[in-house]
């Protein structure tokens, strides 16, 4: 039995002190493990090639990510649990900032920063939250903190996701068009998945209010990049704040990049913390260990 770190060794290193704390019998290999076919948990980023070959007792394989889009799930075998980090800190950092993004839509931010640049001095509307819909696609536990920081504002607020969902104050839906129709600054924090690649493309936006904004903190591949710009140059919408591309970084010269009412940052909204993440890791380990439920352990049907 043995744990392989495959990832960055200095986060590694912390990852290691936590398992000598907690479960010192359990041998912790950062790279390499010296004898991979006694590995039975690895933490990973991507999926190790010849995975069944080289690990014939893997049990489990987790993300060192929020995600695990990233994971080519066909090349992990079926009998191999996948696990999500779930990280204290994640949820607390895209709280945070989706709150920035909506505030900065909702108070024409982009539109003053032109204006700076312009040199120009003119002040627009401000119009109450209460005038201002939010709709988040996506309501696990992403979508109902961003929900959570953004209730004492004053938004009338709106989720989406495929299951019925129940959460006090917010109107939940199925109905992707019903949804979007009532939404001016759609917030999307979607895993990526075959139903969700290139969901955001000209048809998709045509649902939208004339004028309304997106907030994107999905996934970069959920998005179409000449249907966002048309939209923005058309009038369709009139702004977005965006933290995730496809590919990442964008090229240089990529309109994006200075579109005068695109906020681009570079996929930032949340980053694991060391730390945090350990501990996850060691309760999914231990869970196992103990027959229990693993935190995290993802549906492989659905991808999430």
């Amino acid at each position: 039995m043995a744990l392989l770190f495959r990832s960055d060794p200095a986060r590694g290193a912390v990852f290691r002190d936590a398992f000598a704390e907690a479960l010192p019998e359990l041998p912790f290999h950062i790279g390499a493990a010296p004898e991979p076919e006694a590995v039975e948990y690895i933490v990973t980023w991507t999926v190790p090639e010849r995975l069944a070959e080289t690990h014939p007792r893997l049990r489990l394989i987790f993300s060192v990510g929020a995600g695990v889009d990233q994971f080519d799930l066909a090349a992990v075998p079926a009998g191999v649990g996948v696990v999500r980090m779930l990280e204290p800190g994640i949820p607390e950092q895209m709280r945070e900032y989706v709150t920035m993004a909506v505030l900065a839509l909702h108070r024409d931010l982009p539109g003053y920063l032109v204006q700076q640049r312009a040199g120009l001095w003119q002040s627009g509307r401000n119009r109450p939250a209460a005038e201002r819909r939010i709709g988040v696609m996506g309501l696990g536990q992403l979508g109902a903190a961003v929900l959570g920081a953004l209730a004492p504002f004053g938004f009338p607020l709106a989720g989406w996701s495929r299951s019925p969902r129940q959460i006090p104050g917010v109107d939940c839906y199925t109905d992707l068009p019903a949804f979007l129709a009532r939404t001016d600054i759609l917030v999307c924090l979607l895993p990526l998945t075959a139903e969700t690649e290139g969901l955001m493309d000209a048809g998709f936006f045509a649902m939208l209010p004339a004028g309304a904004s997106l907030v994107h903190a999905g996934r970069g591949r959920q998005l179409d990049h000449g249907a966002l710009l048309a939209a923005l140059d058309g009038g369709r919408l009139s702004g977005a704040v965006l933290d995730v591309t496809e590919p990442e970084p964008l090229p240089a010269g990529h309109p994006f990049r200075s579109h005068p009412q695109i906020l681009l940052t570079p996929h930032i909204a949340c980053q694991t913390r060391a730390a945090d993440g350990a501990r996850h890791v060691v309760a999914g380990v231990m869970a196992d260990r103990a027959g229990a439920p693993v935190p995290g352990l993802i549906d492989r049907a659905r991808g999430y």
